[in-house]
């Protein structure tokens, strides 16, 4: 025996960190010794590949859990082998020593991840794969810095430790094995025996691209490679895009309830399915982009996706990371961008993923009044550690370049802004302050590497509170998102809106305040389904009035109002159906509502005034410059009407948006306009068609000379009772 009894006890006990050191093929005093240990091998013989007849010999077992130990007296030049093993169970097997593989991650990488910046760690990490000098397999390669030992346990070793110890990369907390045979669709976990715990346990791999359903939750080796991508257009055409200037309307939706197949137990739809059904359905509503809610693999459904496990992995639940390709594709040639929710803030407990990962906080922090979110139970990122930041921005950019995503709508932003945020016992950064700076880097990091790698990209903010520079560019002190969640005009306007029109003279500025902030930022007006949940009522329900008409008059009128307000736009499914109850995770919407001319009309109304919109590039271009928008009257608040002007691009259209928010139609209602001649009211809240009452002023509106207001030009207009009418002129002083 070559072998020393202490190193022997060291391998087949799993305690050894280096089994590469000792399996394999390796030079020793007088030959060459070569290792194997296999589970369920009776007997192995070593293969000579240069002469595989005549090169055969057998090799001494030296433990009945499968170690086998040869000596080649006088050899000492390596030559390519491979095993022979006869089995229990009689099967023989010839296969390739994993041990006699090089690593696959260079000192190159080794470097760049060490640094914090490899911005296709995707490639390195996880499970891969590959040919070796010919030979199919699969490398793994897993950041665990503190471990004892780390293997690649799963179907194909039996789940057994023993078999397949990794080997550490130098200092830099990587572990990597190239384990020739296991082939797509193999199911793999890694177990870690910690620095001062002889227990060892299981995690999933942080990086890889498909699981198995809970409750086993397994990783699987997958390849991405084969799909033939389609989109080319929709990609040009997205990096020669400034979203700033383009009409942005998003319909956000949850994959899992926007429609089920009832005649196949309700199931969800899958990837293919919703891809064909959802392009056709957003062309039709005039929307410019879908955002879905999470689909990065998470095990707890009622999370809505928001408990994140797997960073890089389209969730199981609809299908392979193929079909979800498919579905981005589709919804690509039908000219609809795609965002997802990414979750950077924080990440569950579950004892399977992240948490605790090699028996250290490695993900997270130490220290609970950093790394715990009490909000949630869940823990935080620590963002000051490199390999975690990069790990982050790697998910981030590998849904880009993989999936061919369009944009990011970050969730929960404000939480990783602040130190003390939703907490009663913090720690002050080194200034004293509250704000977290490494999450602030992280952030502008990040933002400034997508826009860098994929022009076109779309970065969104869930920011809530007055943090400076959200939309600003990281090169100008910002942090570099293009987008920020208008929550502050979400809250307003639904306060407004759930009280009595007869109360809502006395919350007028509710509607008037957000103007004060409207351009500090670039923001996006949304209505999501944090709105719709937790007894809040779904949209149609927070809107005050007796009766049911009222309520919806109310809502169409809302949504005119919105998506002419400055700022993109965001709708959660369902809303632009006057949904009759809250939203159920685990049901479809209500489609059936639609046999209804009230829940039509609030549909239509949408899609129409999301169509004025979108048709209107001028507009669009507009929607972030302070000279594109100006109060007619914001201070009719006895009457509870609020009319304001957008101007296009040059000032050469102006739409005039007038709302009159209580039941009492307004006959004579005077305002001013910034020039004389016609103006053709293009949309009308309160028209038949919509399913309501059909007062307005017939499509046309001429202003002429009058003193109002203290101007000189102005109209008299009807306004419906609870309406907003929108209309349209162009400046006769310009020529066309």
């Amino acid at each position: 025996m070559i072998i020393s009894k202490q190193e022997l006890k060291d391998i087949t006990g799993a305690k050894k960190a280096i089994a590469h050191n000792y399996l394999g093929m390796h030079k020793c005093k007088g030959g060459i010794v070569v290792r194997a240990y296999l589970n369920d091998a009776k007997s192995c013989q070593l293969i000579d590949l240069r002469d595989e007849m005549k090169g055969r010999r057998a090799m001494k077992k030296l433990d009945e859990s499968g170690f086998f130990e040869i000596f080649l007296k006088g050899l000492r030049k390596p030559f390519p082998y491979r095993f022979r093993t006869l089995r229990y169970n009689g099967e023989i097997r010839q296969f390739y020593d994993p041990y006699s593989f090089p690593p696959t991650i260079g000192e190159t990488d080794l470097y760049l991840i060490a640094k914090g910046d490899d911005r296709k760690i995707y490639e390195k990490l996880g499970s891969h794969l590959r040919i070796i000098n010919g030979v199919q397999g699969a490398s793994f390669a897993v950041w665990a810095p503190t471990a004892r030992r780390v293997s690649v346990v799963g179907d194909f070793n039996n789940w057994d430790g023993r078999y397949h110890q990794m080997r550490p990369l130098g200092s830099s907390g990587i572990w990597e094995i190239f384990i020739p045979g296991v082939s797509q669709g193999c199911k793999y976990k890694y177990e870690i025996l910690a620095a001062n715990n002889d227990t060892p346990f299981l995690k999933i791999d942080p990086y890889a691209v498909r699981f198995e359903a809970p409750p086993y939750n397994s990783s699987i080796v997958w390849d991405l490679s084969g799909y033939e991508w389609g989109d080319e257009e929709w990609i040009c055409r997205r990096g020669k895009t400034d979203w700033s200037k383009a009409p942005v309307s998003v319909y956000e939706v949850h994959l899992g309830s926007w429609k089920r197949v009832p005649e196949d137990g309700y199931r969800p739809l899958n990837y293919a399915e919703i891809g064909e059904q959802l392009a056709a359905y957003c062309k039709e509503m005039n929307f410019t982009h879908v955002e879905f809610m999470p689909l990065a693999e998470y095990p707890f459904e009622g999370s809505w996706g928001y408990q994140v496990t797997g960073f890089y992995a389209p969730t199981q639940r609809y299908g392979t990371p193929q079909q979800f390709m498919e579905m981005v594709d589709t919804l690509h040639k039908n000219g609809i961008g795609v965002i997802m929710d990414w979750v950077p803030a924080h990440f569950p407990r579950d004892s399977f993923a992240l948490a605790g990962y090699d028996g250290s906080c490695l993900y997270e922090h130490e220290d609970p009044r950093l790394g715990a979110n009490l909000d949630w139970g869940t823990l935080c990122f620590n963002y000051g550690r490199k390999e975690v930041s990069n790990f982050l921005m790697g998910s981030a950019l590998a849904w880009f370049d993989r999936f061919h995503i369009d944009g990011l709508r970050v969730d929960a932003v404000a939480s990783m802004l602040y130190l003390n945020f939703s907490r009663a016992d913090w720690i002050p950064n080194k200034y004293g302050g509250s704000e977290n700076l490494d999450a602030i880097e992280f952030l502008k990091h990040t933002n400034d590497t997508i826009h860098g790698e994929y022009p076109g990209a779309l970065m969104i903010a869930e920011e809530s509170t007055t943090f400076e520079g959200v939309t600003r560019p990281v090169s100008s002190g910002g942090l570099g998102f293009d987008l920020k969640w208008n929550l502050g005009w979400m809250h307003d306007t639904l306060d407004y809106f759930k009280e009595d029109p007869i109360n809502r003279k006395y919350h007028h500025n509710k509607m008037t305040f957000p103007s004060m902030y409207q351009f500090t930022e670039k923001f996006m007006l949304v209505y999501s389904h944090d709105e719709v949940v937790h007894g809040k009522s779904p949209m149609v329900g927070k809107m005050g009035g007796a009766y049911w008409g009222d309520k919806i008059a109310n809502l169409r009128a809302l949504y005119a109002y919105m998506w002419f307000w400055p700022g993109k736009k965001t709708l959660f499914m369902g809303a632009e159906i006057a949904q009759g109850h809250e939203w159920r995770y685990d049901e479809s919407l209500e489609w059936s509502l639609l046999q209804y001319e009230e829940h039509r009309g609030v549909q239509a109304a949408m899609r129409d005034v999301a169509g004025l919109y979108l048709g209107d590039k001028g507009l669009a271009e507009n929607d972030f410059n302070p000279m594109g928008f100006e109060w007619i009257n914001a201070d009719d608040g006895n009457a509870s009407v609020f009319s304001f002007l957008r101007f296009c691009r040059g000032g050469t259209v102006a739409y005039a948006v007038i709302s009159n928010f209580t039941p009492v139609k307004r006959s004579g209602y005077g305002i001013w306009l910034p020039w004389r001649g016609e103006w053709r009211e293009v949309f009308n809240s309160d028209a038949l068609c919509y399913g309501g009452g059909g007062a307005g002023n017939k499509g046309l509106v001429v202003a002429d000379d009058m003193d109002i207001m203290g101007r000189k030009i102005g109209a008299m207009l009807e306004l419906p009772p609870m309406s907003t009418i929108i209309l349209k002129s162009k400046n006769p002083a310009i020529k066309a």
